[in-house]
């Protein structure tokens, strides 16, 4: 029994000394259980910083931000009386049912984590339930920003801000977005979004069990201050895209003007487009916003600028010029080829026509028999042979130095390469063969399998304007004060020799004042330009125009595109003439061409056009239907009668 009795004390002893050595741990030397419960006291509040604002090349704000507040809630903490839960929900715009669902989204979330309750609440609503809010335990607000648009211009540009999803932050790979960030979905908003989002700061709280603040946990030494996004500053001249989308009211198409000296991009106009500010906030009044104009057949969400392949029509007569003077199929002065229209279509003008005399003139025919010396046939072959397929190759990465049928690395996202046609293309569309010129030539007037960019064209004429080189256009001149990207300080030199480019561009001087585009003549400046008009198969032709100002030093290179609008020199060039007026002499004098171009809304011509055809056509059906019962019903009598015959 003694030695049973000793083994009991030794036994408690050893329990009793483990307890207090673990207590002492736990307590005195272990880090882990203060935290825990200094845990308890401490509130961790996330400090979102302003996103970068946006300014236009003359310093007018582009994209600032406007303060909203978020409702916030940790479940464990909330509580609410059944009697006040109709009060809240009526203070925060919920249903019964809503606020209930927000409750179960946020204990799902987490019991403990402080979760978005309400989303964005505006100023005045804010102020409304400030002093109301704080008699709820468990709910706080937290402020923050949201992207605001002072003016109503450059929306597809710009582009707009959302809240990031599930599914985003599941591939997350750097970790650094919440749910409830908002993050760049379009635009320059999401090209420079590292840049503009800037980085978030935190700073810890210490709260006593009522909720009451007591001060900075450890005097603020392990908060982050918010670093602001950059500052970018855009190359877009505001008061020449508001011009340009004055032009561009009633109708659909695009504007690209570029200063062909640093590749700037002065204007991007996408038509129709929308006011920024409808795609700003978030939750139901957004997803509707977006719901109604994903939903509009105008596409005032598309950027047709960047993402609209049109077939480039005559403008790419100018490329397949110097192409011809380079590789020396054609020379400025013994090459002559007459207007001969059994070959293709073309307008009345004299004939036979130099290389000058065809870019004024805009000769279809001229640029078959060119094409044909390119690809060295003389139209005597009929099948499709190595050399034509080598030629033709060539001919595309000819094409190509000129900036079309790939991308050009615009700072912007979403863009399209365009198209150029290769051997391996025709073969496929002919199943290995059976091509030959006459079956391809189309593509000697931009027509065809041929297709560009708006902004490619653009970039078209500043090549030209320059004589031979460019800069990859750009829309943000300036990051946080230290200039562009380095990819857009990089001059690119076409293949060909100066003085070719410049007897095009002289060409061109000659287009407005005695060729296809008269409407786009200025007594004050030399504008030069080439029309086009691309064929379209679902209505009216597209209007085109690209050109620059003035011929020499120029200052504006720019390409113009009206959907369904006919001739390039009916719409596309005034237009183009009123916008290089503008930005080069800082006003307009030719208020009759202003109101020529406002004097039609070619979208809703369309519209009638349309319904036209559709009345139209459905009258053509039921006159065959008719046809057809009457065919019906003389069967019908025909074999009665035949009949009655037999019969008798």
């Amino acid at each position: 029994m003694e030695v049973r009795r000793w083994h009991i004390i030794i036994g408690f002893t050893i329990l009793f000394v483990t307890y207090a050595l673990v207590l002492l741990n736990i307590q005195v030397f272990s880090k882990n259980y203060k935290m825990r419960a200094e845990a308890n006291i401490v509130e961790r509040v996330v400090e979102y910083p302003l996103r970068g604002m946006i300014y236009d090349r003359n310093g007018k704000l582009l994209a600032s931000n406007a303060a909203v507040f978020d409702v916030m809630i940790v479940p464990k903490v909330f509580k609410v009386l059944p009697q006040d839960s109709l009060e809240l929900a009526g203070m925060l715009d919920y249903t019964i049912e809503e606020l209930r669902y927000n409750i179960k989204k946020a204990k799902y979330y987490s019991w403990y984590k402080p979760s978005v309750f309400k989303k964005q609440l505006t100023e005045s609503e804010y102020a409304k339930i400030q002093d109301k809010i704080i008699r709820y335990k468990g709910l706080s607000i937290q402020a923050r920003t949201i992207r605001s648009y002072p003016h109503k211009s450059l929306a597809n540009a710009l582009g707009y801000v959302k809240e990031v999803t599930r599914d985003f932050l599941k591939k997350d790979s750097a970790n650094y977005y919440q749910s409830g960030d908002l993050i760049g979905k379009s635009g320059i908003e999401k090209f420079y979004e590292k840049e503009l989002r800037g980085q978030r700061g935190v700073s810890y709280i210490m709260k006593n069990v009522k909720g009451v603040t007591k001060g900075k946990f450890e005097d603020g030494k392990l908060d982050t201050i918010p670093q602001v996004g950059a500052t970018l500053t855009s190359s877009i001249d505001l008061d020449l895209q508001a011009y340009g989308e004055l032009l561009m009211k009633d109708k659909k198409g695009a504007i690209v003007a570029i200063d062909p000296s640093t590749g700037e991009i002065l204007a991007m106009i996408s038509a129709p487009s929308y006011d920024p500010n409808e795609l700003t906030g978030e939750g139901k009044r957004l997803s509707k916003r977006y719901g109604d104009l994903s939903r509009d057949t105008n596409k005032p969400l598309f950027n047709r600028a960047m993402q609209s392949r049109y077939p480039p029509g005559s403008t790419f007569k100018t490329v397949m010029a110097m192409i011809g003077l380079q590789t020396g199929a054609v020379d400025t002065l013994t090459t002559y080829f007459s207007c001969n229209k059994r070959l293709v279509g073309c307008h009345n003008h004299d004939s036979p026509l130099n290389l000058k005399g065809s870019i004024i003139n805009s000769c279809n025919p001229w640029y078959y028999q060119e094409i044909r010396r390119m690809l060295n046939d003389e139209g005597k072959r009929y099948e499709t042979s190595d050399l034509l397929r080598k030629t033709l190759d060539d001919w595309k990465i000819d094409v190509q130095d000129y900036g079309l049928g790939r991308k050009l690395g615009v700072d912007m996202p979403y863009e399209k390469g365009g198209l150029v046609p290769s051997s391996k293309l025709y073969d496929r569309i002919y199943k290995g063969g059976g091509w030959k010129i006459s079956t391809i030539h189309s593509i000697s007037i931009g027509q065809g399998e041929v297709l560009a960019m708006p902004i490619q064209l653009a970039n078209l004429g500043a090549i030209i304007a320059n004589r031979g080189y460019y800069y990859s256009p750009h829309i943000i001149k300036s990051i946080g004060g230290k200039g562009p990207l380095e990819q857009y300080k990089e001059k690119h030199k076409v293949d060909i020799k100066p003085e070719y480019v410049d007897h095009i561009a002289r060409a061109m001087a000659d287009v407005p004042r005695i060729g296809t585009a008269r409407r786009a003549y200025s007594p004050d400046i030399v504008i030069c330009g080439k029309t086009g008009t691309a064929q379209n198969p679902h209505g009216e032709d597209h209007s085109i125009f690209m050109g620059f100002a003035p011929l020499y030093n120029p200052k504006i290179a720019i390409a113009v595109y009206v959907e369904n609008a006919g001739f390039g020199g009916t719409w596309a060039a005034p237009i183009a003439s009123l916008m290089m007026e503008k930005y080069v002499n800082g006003i307009v004098k030719r208020p009759y061409l202003e109101k020529y171009v406002n004097s039609v809304n070619l979208i809703q011509r369309e519209k009638e056009r349309k319904e036209k055809e559709r009345l139209l056509k459905e009258r053509r059906e039921k006159a065959k239907e008719r046809l057809k019962a009457q065919q019906l019903l003389r069967q019908k009598r025909d074999s009665i009668a035949v009949t009655t015959s037999s019969e008798s």
